[in-house]
């Protein structure tokens, strides 16, 4: 469905009052991920809030589209987008990380039960994503309209699994089967060409016989586009590289991959001082959602 300029502007500001839940729920929290969520927000804004088929007040709607995150460390941002589409309230997200919440450091069904899997070993979303996928071909055959949308990091490739679900979709042609790819560019000891080179990206997901789209992940119309055109591939599963700017949305923040797991008041200290960094992110983010409003107006 073709985003109109008002929709762009609805999700845009969606987009920056998850980010500020984030930050939100990770200073009453005291722990957890900053960059790879605040960097994720707007694709999750586009999918719950446009592209995906669901629905909030009955979680477990046959005809849903699955969503399997894989990088289960990213979570804040999936509980934040959660709660403001109306999964749970949003007086929850205080709890994150607390003794006995719903919101577990690392998604767990058991007890969030409207999550589609439980997240934390890096690389074994896809492969869970692959047996969705193959089962729902089981049971409605090859022109099944639901899919299965993995969101994945980018330094979860250097787990062997991912390659081995990666070559399990492409052999079984798997058009249910959308990947999303947080191309980042960090994971948590550095930068990921630092760590283990991934690219040329693109080419080893074709060579497994994916169909690739490389995309902004922060511009909602070509991501839209994006997904639209992943599900038109039809004799193939289709991943979206999304390029994108970790710790979005607080420039002190950004492209730094001290902050990949790092929680307001806990991080390097060389721009903000801890005691400053929850309230400057806030203030930023706030002052960007006035900046949205006005340019739109």
């Amino acid at each position: 469905m073709h985003l109109t300029p008002e929709k762009i502007f609805e999700l845009e500001k969606r987009a920056n009052d998850i980010r500020i839940s984030i930050i939100e729920s990770l200073i009453e929290a005291k722990s957890g991920h900053t960059a790879g969520p605040l960097g994720m927000a707007d694709i999750f804004t586009l999918f719950y809030f446009h592209a995906l088929r669901h629905d909030p007040k009955n979680p477990s709607w046959a005809d849903r589209d699955r969503v399997v995150l894989s990088n289960g460390h990213i979570c804040p941002l999936l509980y934040a987008t959660m709660a403001h589409a109306g999964y749970f309230g949003m007086e929850e997200l205080k709890t994150l990380r607390k003794f006995g919440t719903h919101l577990q450091g690392h998604p767990h069904r058991e007890y969030l039960p409207s999550l589609e899997n439980s997240s934390g070993p890096l690389g074994a979303g896809l492969s869970q994503a692959v047996g969705m996928a193959l089962a729902d071909r089981i049971d409605n055959g090859v022109s099944t309209e639901k899919y299965v949308y993995c969101f994945m990091s980018d330094g979860e490739h250097d787990e062997g699994n991912t390659w081995e679900a990666i070559m399990l979709a492409g052999k079984q042609k798997l058009r249910n089967l959308i990947a999303i790819v947080d191309r980042n560019n960090i994971q948590i000891d550095g930068f990921t060409e630092n760590i283990m080179p991934l690219e040329p990206l693109a080419d080893k997901w074709r060579a497994f016989n994916w169909h690739v789209i490389e995309v902004s992940g922060h511009d909602f119309q070509a991501l839209n586009e994006a997904v639209e055109e992943a599900q038109a591939v039809y004799e193939k599963p289709s991943v979206i590289i999304a390029h994108t700017i970790p710790g979005k949305g607080v420039k002190e923040f950004e492209r730094d991959y001290r902050w990949h797991g790092t929680p307001p008041g806990a991080g390097p200290e060389d721009k903000i001082k801890k005691a400053e960094q929850g309230k400057v992110a806030l203030a930023e983010l706030r002052t960007l959602g006035g900046k949205i409003q006005s340019e739109h107006q």
